[in-house]
């Protein structure tokens, strides 16, 4: 999928303001949980007032309303039995009946006792009405009883149907009711604020917990939206830009900072690639061209193989025969110069016809489309033995091989490597007689085969030269060739998926390695 050109520049990174004004991740964080700590702060700070206040009412209730009440009944209950044990003693002059007034007169200072105490801390009506009850309780005692306890035996009984006693103590009955009416409604009032508080703390309590949970629902939408949808949204979009959408810019609008800066580092990357893409189909829209030009000069340089196979061998080898028929037929009857020149015209056109036979050897290097066949390279070596055994005598040389491989390939291609690199061998020899060791090893999908001989050697500086098309180290006069015999052998190891090299840390001669594939079949 080749991109489309844009119309336009997209923002770079200087012009992304944005992320500089949003919150980052920590502080969104950081804010959510402190409004969520405050807000339980707030329903902490609100249960504690609403139980302290709770608590003060209880204690109102059940220390000063409850008990006031209580000692007023035991008041009440302590001046009828004085009440009561009066009367008796009257009716009947017997000292026993004096003992209720005895224990109700201690009973009636313990009363007294208490609720001054409970005056003293919640000052308010039970002052004044026990004032006036402690007063009419005074005047019964001053005005009645005490001058019916002095009063002689005959004048007792008048005394318990007197209407002064009946009238002093109603009045002391009547102080009571009002105490205990004030005291009840008071208890009352008490119990209906302590229950207003308690009810006022509970509502207290679920509005704090309400408000909690809604702050936390609240939270978790906030987080949502700006942190988890953010980030599933940049990940669709960069799911979508490595399957090749490279046109759609990255979202990252409402997201925390770490979010939308890494969007615009996503985005930054999606236009770097655009770009890169944008260059790479532009590179193979040239490189298309260029192979389209090679593929035609490709055919232009078989037309005109074919050419000079066909075309020019016939005219070459005609001046051929005519020169060698004027060497053989006039040869001492010119003169010696004319004789000269004929044998430079023959050996011209000898050397021509072996350089066009080179030149489409080499041009027909993995073109014969011949299929690729396992050969045996000890019994290839054999038969190339063979076709240079005239050469092999003449220079009294000696091959030796070790663990020669089988490969896949054609064979008369390999035929003719192995016959370049054995003559080169036998052509650049030293004094002693040529000796040409071939060996292999394996490097794991390759075998490395090594042809080494004592002959001349090359120059570690001539290591890439020797393998170039014409390329002579030597001149003609010295060693004969058309400089195309390694430069052949290049070609035919790079079409088996080979290479080649000159070993320079080979001394005692010259040392070409090349490698082959393995077979598939042979391996792991």
């Amino acid at each position: 999928m080749s991109p489309t050109p844009r119309s336009s520049p997209e923002p770079e990174r200087g012009e992304r303001a944005r992320p500089r004004r949003a919150l980052r991740v920590g502080q969104w964080l950081g804010l959510t949980i402190g409004v969520l700590l405050a807000l339980a702060a707030v329903g902490i700070g609100l249960a504690v007032a609403g139980e302290q206040r709770l608590g003060e009412r209880r204690h109102v209730l059940l220390k000063q309303v409850e008990p006031a009440l209580q000692a007023s009944l035991r008041l009440e209950s302590a001046l009828v039995n004085q009440e009561t044990g009066v009367r008796g003693y009257l009716l009947t002059r017997e000292p026993s009946f004096l003992a209720p007034y005895d224990s109700g007169l201690r009973a009636e200072s313990a009363a007294y006792a208490q609720l001054h105490v409970q005056a003293r801390v919640a000052p308010s009506r039970l002052t004044a009405d026990l004032s006036a009850v402690q007063s009419r309780a005074l005047a019964w005692h001053r005005q009645f009883v005490l001058p019916a306890l002095r009063a002689p035996s005959s004048a007792a009984r008048s005394l318990a149907f007197s209407s002064l006693g009946k009238s002093r103590f109603d009045a002391i009955r009547a102080a009571l009711a009002s105490l205990q009416a004030n005291l009840r409604r008071g208890l009352a009032s008490s119990e209906r604020a302590l229950e207003d508080d308690a009810t006022l703390l509970r509502d207290g309590l679920i509005a704090a917990a309400a408000l909690i949970f809604v702050s936390l629902l609240a939270a978790g939408v906030l987080l949502r939206t700006i942190i988890t949808r953010p980030l599933a949204r940049l990940g669709v979009d960069a799911r979508r830009v490595a399957a090749g959408e490279f046109e759609q810019p990255l979202r990252s609008a409402s997201a925390a900072r770490e979010i939308v800066e890494l969007a615009g580092e996503f985005d930054v990357m999606r236009r770097r690639i655009l770009r890169e893409l944008e260059e790479v189909s532009d590179a193979r829209t040239r490189l298309e061209a260029q192979a389209l030009d090679l593929r035609r000069s490709n055919s232009e340089l078989e037309q005109f193989a074919y050419v000079a196979s066909h075309d020019l061998q016939e005219p070459l080898r005609k001046v051929a025969s005519f020169c060698q028929a004027l060497q053989q037929r006039y040869r001492g009857q010119l003169d010696e110069r004319a004789d000269q020149y004929i044998d430079f015209a023959v050996d011209g056109a000898r050397r021509m016809q072996v350089l066009i036979n080179d030149l489409l050897q080499f041009s027909r290097v993995g073109r014969s489309g011949a299929p690729r066949e396992r050969v045996e390279l000890t019994q290839l070596l054999a038969e190339v033995e063979r076709s240079l055994s005239a050469a092999l005598r003449e220079s009294h040389a000696s091959i030796r091989a070790e663990g020669l491989p089988a490969v896949s390939g054609e064979r008369s291609l390999l035929a003719s490597l192995l016959q370049n690199l054995i003559g080169n061998a036998l052509k650049f020899k030293a004094d002693e007689p040529p000796l040409v060791r071939l060996t292999a090893r394996r490097e794991g999908r390759m075998w490395e085969i090594a042809c080494a001989d004592n002959g001349i050697g090359v120059a570690p500086r001539h290591a890439e030269r020797i393998f170039v098309i014409f390329q002579r180290l030597h001149t003609k006069e010295t060693y004969e060739g058309t400089g195309i015999g390694l430069a052949l052998c290049r070609k035919i190891v790079e079409y088996h998926g080979g290479r080649i090299w000159l070993d320079t840390d080979y001394h005692d001669g010259a040392c070409i390695r090349f490698t082959l594939p393995v077979r598939p079949e042979e391996l792991d």
